[in-house]
């Protein structure tokens, strides 16, 4: 336990009496299709209501002048009275104010930021601008950035050490996590990783190493925070996303999201990890936190629209949460409703038909995979498609059984991997729903081959 309050320390979260789940506390996620903020109370495992920063898909495709898009990372400030917000597409730090759940105010960055998060002395909010090379430093009072602190090009989390002297900044185009001296806002050091995807990074309780995701070779790297080398590399899984710490029958665990595998893997934090158990969940998971006394960890499913809850004394989920579409980052904020019920300014979770989900396999012996997730968006349908494994810079139709017209056409990159998402009026012959006797199959099919299941490279029902 006392490992565990270390690591909320070295983030900058106020340790003081944190216990289990109360009335005052909330898990949070930042659900980017639907560009809202679900408020949870872990006392009933609970959707309390959203709080809803911009339009949801498909209502951003028209000009855009207010709200935002892409609601995508989370952080909090040491009194955890403020929650910032992070929208990729509209280059937003949104600050939220716990108690009430108002928005406080709007910083707007570069391009295409990524995550923020506050320093331990609660002065700043440190945000990562992906899609350029810096930090902004925005003051959380003025809600405007005061500084920028060059990185390499592509920053993609940062986290802070136990004394607050040293931030960790993961990277999401380069191979590299970099060292940042806090005080003189300069990269000291530049430590060559595995992956040049890196979209999570987290501290260890005992604040001795800092351990990043590698989201596309499916590994966490291990850094010592004192030699600042890299102290080992965990095979992980296919689609490694978010990871968390909690401390669980005397020992601290980390809890890894997997998303190809629609898990969450526990693994021991000894000098050589060793995997506890393989944890199934919804579709896609993603963020990840623990309670503050760690006898709880929160699961966002992107693909789920959901969170799942693993009580950590048996790994076993007991709880699971409708939320708002598409859910990236997930915290848990203890004490963060300073007084009333936390209520004010949450509106419900809209209603609309389940989301369904389709795994894509390997047809008559080939490679690759993948997955589609079709979700309901009112009038209109979102059909999104991932695959995996396939030849690189290919050109690949998405097809719906029976339909000679393709619903959406994807190019991979040089890694074969490729995404694309369609919209329009698909709920009919969704996949996975029964057409008379049979269900309707979705169909990948290279180049201009015809929409047949002999001639599709992937196929799923």
């Amino acid at each position: 336990m006392r490992g565990f309050l270390m690591v909320l320390a070295a983030m900058g979260v106020s340790t003081a009496a944190l216990a289990t789940p109360g009335a005052q506390d909330r898990v949070y996620t930042a659900d980017q299709n639907s560009n809202t903020v679900s408020v949870i109370d872990p006392v009933s495992n609970t959707l309390l209501g959203q709080i809803r920063l911009g339009n949801p898909r498909p209502d951003v495709l028209s000009p855009l002048y207010k709200g935002e898009v892409n609601v995508h990372g989370l952080g909090f400030s040491p009194d955890h009275k403020t929650l910032i917000a992070i929208s990729t597409v509209t280059n937003s730090a949104t600050f939220i104010d716990t108690t009430t759940n108002a928005v406080k105010g709007i910083a707007y960055v570069g391009r295409n930021p990524h995550e923020g998060f506050f320093t331990p002395n609660g002065k700043e909010a440190w945000v990562v601008v992906r899609g350029e090379d810096y930090l902004a430093v925005i003051d959380p009072v003025t809600f405007k950035e005061t500084a920028r602190i060059k990185t390499t090009s592509g920053p993609g989390m940062v986290i802070f050490s136990k004394d607050g002297k040293r931030a960790f900044l993961a990277n999401s185009f380069n191979p590299v996590v970099e060292v940042i001296d806090v005080a003189q806002r300069k990269v000291i050091k530049k430590i060559p990783v595995v992956s040049p995807f890196s979209p999570f990074i987290q501290i260890t309780p005992d604040g001795k190493e800092v351990w990043s995701t590698h989201k596309d070779v499916g590994k966490v790297t291990r850094i010592d925070t004192t030699t600042l080398e890299v102290r080992g590399v965990i095979d992980t899984g296919f689609i490694t996303n978010h990871l968390a710490f909690a401390a669980s029958g005397g020992r601290t665990l980390a809890y890894v999201t997997v998303g190809g595998e629609n898990a969450v893997k526990i693994f021991t934090t000894d000098a050589t990890a060793q995997l506890v158990k393989t944890v199934p969940v919804g579709a896609l998971p993603h963020g990840i936190w623990a309670s503050g006394d760690g006898s709880r960890v929160y699961v966002g499913l992107e693909n789920g629209d959901a969170v799942d809850v693993i009580d950590t004394a048996t790994s076993d989920v007991v709880g699971h949460i409708p939320i708002g579409q598409a859910p990236q980052a997930l915290v848990y904020v203890a004490h963060a409703v300073g007084q009333g019920d936390g209520r004010a300014n949450l509106a419900p979770l809209p209603a609309s038909p389940p989301t369904v989900n389709i795994a894509l396999k390997a047809s008559q012996g080939g490679g690759g995979r993948g997955f589609v997730v079709a979700r309901n968006l009112g009038l209109v349908d979102m059909l999104e498609t991932n695959v995996f494994g396939l030849k690189p810079d290919t050109v690949y139709r998405v097809f719906l059984e029976g339909r000679d017209a393709p619903v959406a056409a994807l190019k991979t990159n040089a890694k074969g991997m490729g995404t694309v998402a369609a919209i329009g009026p698909l709920r009919d012959i969704t996949p996975g729903t029964k057409q008379g006797n049979a269900q309707t199959a979705i169909l990948v099919v290279e180049g201009d081959a015809a929409p047949s299941p002999t001639a599709a490279v992937l196929t799923g029902r």
